[in-house]
């Protein structure tokens, strides 16, 4: 099966093409993104836009302000609703206040000993633990032993009824975390009959944040720990496992199954090859010029006076700088280096779904590579404009997202036929 489709790429790649509440192409991006969790109640449409409106553009300290304080209200709300019994409306508060949280705290990584990090994130993460609570057991906390300590996680459950089902394995990447999974791609799981593993690895959400535990390039290390776990649980079919991963998450799924071969397929959201020649292209071409010539302090200078007028540039180095635990600019450059699917992908065995966006800012041409590189069984699905899917990660448009993820993974594991949420 192919659904390669040709379509013209822009000439202004690396720009945030779809516009909502902000010109500033982060801000709208990440403002796009957390609407987008409206489809499963993760956010709302009014409260959104209303609080966007007194956010400054490109200034962190506000999209803090705003966004903390909209949290704050819509707990407030969900505490109110629970303490008089209207359980429901306090689970769809305690949602939308775990994602609020979550975007006040996206932007304060260039002082990794801020203190609103944790306690953002801890709200973030109780928020969404209540709401849990109230969604009922099948939707269970789960710790998965890792090397020493725990990966935390949530298993979403079709049902009680213990039938082994078919499970995706689903991880974020460069700057996700865990609670954000349920949106985008937990909830259309078990809508289709599939149980859904999530997880924070190293340099995402809780293990980054209270554990300091940055990114490793051989992501299969913490891969094959979650497959064994998912393995002890009756509900899991073992037979029918898909991995997931999201964002930088396309590179580290691909790295997981190359050597992981317990899966039956596996999807690439999206697809990445190479890590490090995607932070080169975000980076001012003078800075890499000189970077390469061995010139360090010129280097910091132009990059300096770069995020001073580029908000993605600005918070994507922070974020690389914190989550990778790097010491510097270069050094985050050179660890970004590790993360590539040379002498790799040709071991990669299982159906391998690669999605792609039209304009996506941070991965122009990377899928294109990964399906090329691919000898296994592939399928390269390109999102347009046209339907309002151009965005990295489709953010926006999960709609069509989950019907090409969802449909392409029934007929991979030959479950079209089948009623297999019954």
């Amino acid at each position: 099966m192919d659904f390669q489709t040709k379509h013209h790429f822009p000439a202004h790649i690396g720009e945030q093409s779809m516009k909502v509440a902000f010109k500033d192409d982060s801000f709208a991006f990440e403002f796009v993104r957390n609407l987008g969790f409206v489809y499963y109640g993760g956010s709302d449409i009014g409260e959104m836009i209303a609080t966007a409106e007194r956010i400054t553009e490109g200034d962190f300290e506000s999209w803090f302000a705003e966004w903390d304080a909209l949290a704050r209200r819509i707990l407030l709300r969900a505490d109110a609703s629970f303490s008089a019994g209207h359980l429901e409306s306090a689970r769809q508060g305690y949602l939308r206040a775990s994602t609020y949280f979550r975007l006040a705290e996206f932007y304060l990584h260039g002082n990794p000993s801020d203190p609103r990090i944790l306690s953002e994130s801890r709200a973030s993460q109780q928020a969404y633990a209540e709401a849990a609570k109230l969604s009922g057991s099948t939707w269970e906390p789960v710790e998965i032993p890792y090397e020493g300590t725990t990966l935390p996680g949530y298993f979403y459950k079709v049902d009680n009824s213990g039938k082994p089902r078919p499970t995706l394995i689903f991880h974020g990447g460069y700057d996700s975390s865990l609670e954000e999974l349920y949106f985008a791609a937990a909830a259309a799981a078990v809508q289709r009959g599939y149980n859904c593993l999530t997880f924070d690895g190293p340099g995402q959400g809780a293990l980054i944040r209270e554990q300091n535990l940055p990114f490793r390039h051989d992501w299969e290390a913490v891969v094959t720990p979650v497959v064994d776990y998912a393995l002890t649980r009756p509900e899991v079919d073992g037979n029918n496992l898909a991995l997931m991963g999201m964002s930088l998450g396309g590179i580290l799924a691909a790295r997981a199954v190359a050597f992981e071969h317990r899966f039956r397929a596996a999807i690439l959201f999206d697809g990445v090859y190479s890590f490090g020649e995607s932070v080169r292209g975000v980076l001012p071409k003078e800075a890499v010029a000189v970077l390469d010539a061995g010139d360090s302090a010129r280097f910091g200078q132009i990059i300096g006076t770069a995020t001073q007028h580029n908000t993605n540039l600005r918070w994507a180095i922070t974020q690389g700088l914190w989550s990778f635990g790097a010491s510097s600019i270069s050094d985050f450059l050179s660890k970004s280096e590790q993360f590539t699917l040379d002498g790799i992908i040709e071991q990669i065995k299982c159906p391998t779904l690669v999605l792609e966006a039209e304009e996506d800012m941070f991965f122009a041409d990377q899928p294109q590579k990964v399906y090329d590189g691919l000898k296994s069984a592939k399928t390269l699905f390109r999102f347009t404009r046209e339907d309002g899917a151009e965005n990295h990660c489709q953010s926006g448009a999960f709609a069509y997202l989950h019907e090409v993820v969802f449909n392409w993974l029934d007929e991979t594991l030959n479950l079209h036929n089948q009623t297999i949420k019954g």
